[in-house]
């Protein structure tokens, strides 16, 4: 059980670097390993951290973004992610189950058409009335995906993708770096949450981790090495992939 705890670390930090996703091999891997599903949801989150900080770190370089809004753009992520944790533990999973198909669905959708609805968004707010209006629809969209991560970790960086591809981002390295410097703001915050509410289970978790940690450095290393399509490609399979699991799980 500690090497399938490993394995599906080092897969799981590796998907999440160069796709998202990863959530979906290591949350069935702590199930397999006897840990209650709220338990595992945030014993999950813990692990996942690992490889979102080791991954963001290696693709560093990539970002362009000005630290001033990546400071604000990561402190609202920090306060989103929180207060998501804080729902998680306030709130059923069977229904957020039920919900969870139709946000991959929409996700998985944005991220596919995200370029061209963002060309007939970028004509639309051309106009000087629309500029604020859609700058707080942005900021209203990123709120809601940081309260998504950190109630629910799994699909994150595949929200993150799709957020970032509407909102104009187009170098794939970069957007991959940004996905996981936000997943771990968000994830930081939601841990707290979890440690104070008992949710990790330390054991399993910290095999978990060590596995993350070096998966996702090292997909992160490769990541600049493989052509921007084949990610691409990747990212889309992934989405798919997740979303007809989660409804064929319902």
């Amino acid at each position: 059980m500690i090497l399938l705890l490993f394995l599906a670390g080092l897969a799981g930090g590796a998907v999440n670097t160069l796709a998202g996703g990863g959530s979906f091999i290591t949350f069935p891997a702590l199930l397999a390993a006897g840990v209650p599903p709220v338990v595992a949801n945030a014993s999950n989150t813990f692990a996942s951290t690992a490889g979102y900080l080791s991954g963001a770190w290696s693709l560093r370089k990539t970002i362009t973004e000005g630290r001033q809004v990546l400071w604000r753009t990561a402190l609202l992520s920090t306060l989103c992610g929180g207060l998501g944790a804080w729902l998680l533990t306030q709130t059923s999973n069977t229904a957020f189950n039920g919900v969870i198909p139709w946000l991959l669905l929409f996700a998985s959708a944005l991220f596919i058409w995200g370029a061209q609805l963002n060309t007939y968004l970028t004509r639309w707010r051309a106009h000087p009335n629309r500029h604020d209006f859609v700058r707080v629809g942005f900021f209203a969209i990123f709120a809601c995906v940081a309260i998504y991560g950190g109630f629910f970790n799994a699909g994150l960086g595949i929200l993150l993708l799709s957020y970032m591809s509407l909102a104009g981002y187009r170098s794939v390295n970069e957007m991959n770096a940004l996905k996981l410097l936000y997943s771990s703001t968000i994830s930081s915050s939601a841990i707290l949450v979890f440690i104070a509410s008992d949710l990790i289970q330390w054991r399993q978790t910290l095999i978990l981790l060590a596995g993350t940690l070096i998966g996702g450095y090292g997909a992160g290393k490769l990541s600049t090495k493989i052509p921007v399509i084949f990610i691409r490609w990747l990212i889309i399979g992934v989405s798919i992939t997740v979303t007809v699991y989660f409804f064929y799980q319902r």
